[in-house]
């Protein structure tokens, strides 16, 4: 039931995306975002879409696997895009039906929105998949270190976002392992109402909580006998070095999206707009 969850889950290969330095993924993750959100058009989408066929084609990672993350967001998606067409009310009029109305500039509006959602959470999909939970914190570790020189315990946040991510997998497998229990005595989950249904899920919260409390209390006893104290000058078994295919990684996106930024910062320009409107649409 929850095995469709891909967020924490590392699929092991020995891509050019998985050898690639975590710090540089994070960072150019970030850039790929920002890109998403600086695209206004479907010919822009088109790009972003090539440029991510074109990085989980380097992973080796399967599309079936990224797809799957876009489960968990199906409702905010579908959500979204009947906000957009029954509240967008510019552009023309295409229906008229009691009170709602539906006008050509929703419909624009709602595919952009839901293009949006799907390729930033693919995106994020595709570097949680390739990438380790235990390299992803080391590489936010040594990015936010700057912060430690004004005080921030940067490595105490490390440490709780690497707990964070080591517990997910074995939570989401610990709540399948519940729900089924439940269902070989006869429960019932998928019939009746929103209130039957809440209720439902409460015999599976409460020895949920109890068993993330418990991992929680051996892991703290374990730390404590192990003598932990939170160093700042703590080691690390791995090593991070950037390498060729950072290098090369970080060329081919700073160059796609150096191109896009700049067409869309020169958009207005009316040279520009004569003579490049395919790629603007």
């Amino acid at each position: 039931m929850l095995r469709d969850v891909t967020f924490g889950q590392y699929y092991n290969a020995t891509s050019f995306v998985h050898k690639m330095d975590s710090r540089v993924k994070i960072l150019l993750s970030v850039v790929y975002m920002v890109g998403v959100f600086f695209v206004h058009s479907y010919v822009g989408f088109a790009w972003l879409t090539c440029f991510l066929m074109i990085a989980i084609g380097a992973s080796q990672v399967p599309l079936k696997s990224i797809f799957k993350s876009l489960r968990g967001i199906l409702f905010l998606l579908l959500f979204s895009a009947v906000l957009n067409v029954f509240f967008v009310k510019e552009g023309t009029l295409l229906v008229e039906w009691w009170i709602f109305k539906i006008h050509d500039q929703g419909l624009i509006d709602a595919g952009k929105l839901m293009l949006r959602l799907t390729l930033l959470v693919c995106g994020a999909s595709l570097l949680t998949l390739t990438t380790t939970p235990v390299d992803l914190t080391h590489a936010i570790e040594r990015l936010l270190k700057p912060l430690s020189w004004i005080g921030i315990p940067v490595h105490i946040a490390a440490l709780i976002m690497s707990l964070t991510l080591s517990f997910i997998p074995s939570i989401i497998e610990e709540t399948d392992r519940i729900i089924r229990a439940q269902k070989a005595r006869s429960a019932d989950f998928d019939t009746g109402g929103l209130i039957k249904r809440a209720k439902a899920f409460v015999p599976i919260l409460i020895p949920l909580i109890i068993s993330s409390i418990r991992r929680a209390e051996e892991l703290a006893f374990a730390m404590n006998s192990r003598c932990y104290e939170g160093s700042k000058k703590h080691t690390q078994m791995k090593v991070m070095r950037m390498g060729w295919r950072d290098l090369v990684g970080s060329l081919i996106t700073v160059v796609f999206f150096a191109a896009i930024f700049t067409l869309y910062a020169f958009a207005d320009n009316a040279w520009l707009g004569a003579n490049l409107p395919w790629l603007l649409f």
